[in-house]
């Protein structure tokens, strides 16, 4: 079955359907309909994962499979369940592969529970020379890259690390056009900061109490990615507390933190927080960064929702204070506006939120 799109932008959910229609996604077993979301689709992970001794990209004449024998360290069965260690680097092969027509693109990141964790996730493809980037017309099969952070993890097939959102053309909404939306249908509270996207910060002056923050704990056990709501935050994370609206963040350390501002992402839009930049600071935020549309809508159960910041600290300590501009998203077109939206109708875990871990955890009281 032929697939076409009528205009350029982000595939919708119904869009995503139709790829698998045409056999332009495949996979085994096959794709369910509660892996589809409103603007990409959850991938799973295979049932072998191969420990490597360094992180790799097959570059433009090599597939993964080819360059896998001079990394390669070990195999790990997963088809029981498999603990992958902190600080190791993993290949996973991933049930779902691609045929995609000319003209369609891919890019891929981590789902938003797999970053509030710490657990670099990459995807990886034949003859790629970047992570998660996949040209248009891509034939062959995926990987996911998994390095845990800072909690090992207890992983089983079929779980969904990250997720693919497909592209036709450009999309990308100008600073013009972004201001144009911004006053249309208000896409953050407060003043719009608008160069190259829309700026967020950092809310270090929180409405109540003196909670700002957590910092992930250096010794803590396992964390096994299928037990929801199980976890006591205290035995993984350290709370942080500023009556000050400044925080310094320690070098090698992750901090999961909060935006100030309440973001919306309108039902014709999909965003992206793109990478920190050198000049903010000596650390980085985003590790799952894809907003689907619906995100803070009014319509789909939420208010405008804060955006949770997953931070590493690098080179040096570096004082952090409230207000300080730590990001951006760029907002894209959708190609056509999907017919399920994020938030409650699709238990959607994270509409509304506030300073918020993953779901894993136990809230707090």
């Amino acid at each position: 079955m032929p697939f076409a799109v009528k205009r350029p932008g982000v595939l919708a959910s119904q869009q995503i359907r139709g790829l698998i229609e045409a056999g332009a996604l495949r996979a085994r077993p096959q794709i369910t309909a509660d892996q589809i979301q409103p603007a990409s689709l959850d991938l799973r992970l295979g049932d072998v994962a191969y420990r490597v001794r360094a992180s790799f990209l097959p570059g433009r004449e090599a597939t993964v499979a080819e360059r896998l024998g001079e990394f390669e360290m070990h195999r790990v069965d997963l088809a029981g369940g498999a603990v992958l260690e902190k600080g190791a680097v993993y290949l996973v092969p991933l049930q779902e592969s691609l045929a995609l027509p000319e003209g369609i693109g891919a890019v891929a990141n981590a789902k938003s529970s797999t970053g509030r964790l710490d657990l670099l996730t990459r995807c990886v493809t034949d003859r790629g020379r970047e992570f998660d980037r996949i040209a248009p017309g891509y034939q062959g099969p995926l990987y996911a890259e998994i390095c845990p952070r800072s909690f090992s993890v207890l992983v089983r097939p079929g779980m969904r690390l990250n997720q693919i959102r497909f592209r036709a053309g450009e999309a990308v909404l100008s600073d013009e056009d972004l201001m144009e939306l911004h006053r249309e249908k208000g896409l953050v509270s407060g003043e719009a900061h608008i160069d190259q996207g829309l700026a967020f910060s950092v809310d270090l002056c929180p409405d109540e109490g003196d909670l700002v923050g957590y910092r992930a704990k250096p010794h803590a056990g396992v964390i096994d990615l299928d037990r929801i709501g199980r976890y006591d935050p205290a035995d993984f994370w350290e709370e942080i507390r500023s009556r000050e609206g400044r925080i310094i963040l320690d070098p090698g350390a992750f901090y999961i933190l909060v935006s100030r501002e309440a973001v919306h992402i309108p039902p014709d839009c999909a965003a992206e927080m793109a990478p920190y930049l050198a000049m903010v600071g000596e650390f980085r935020v985003h590790y799952a960064g894809f907003f689907d549309p619906g995100f803070g809508h009014v319509a789909a159960g939420g208010a405008g929702s804060r955006g949770v910041l997953e931070v590493r600290c690098h080179e040096a300590p570096f004082v952090l204070e409230h207000g300080q501009v730590v990001g951006r998203l760029v907002y894209e077109r959708m190609s056509e506006e999907p017919d399920q939206l994020y938030g409650a109708g699709i238990r959607s875990n994270y509409q509304g939120q506030g300073l918020k871990l993953s779901k894993h955890f136990r809230a707090r009281p």
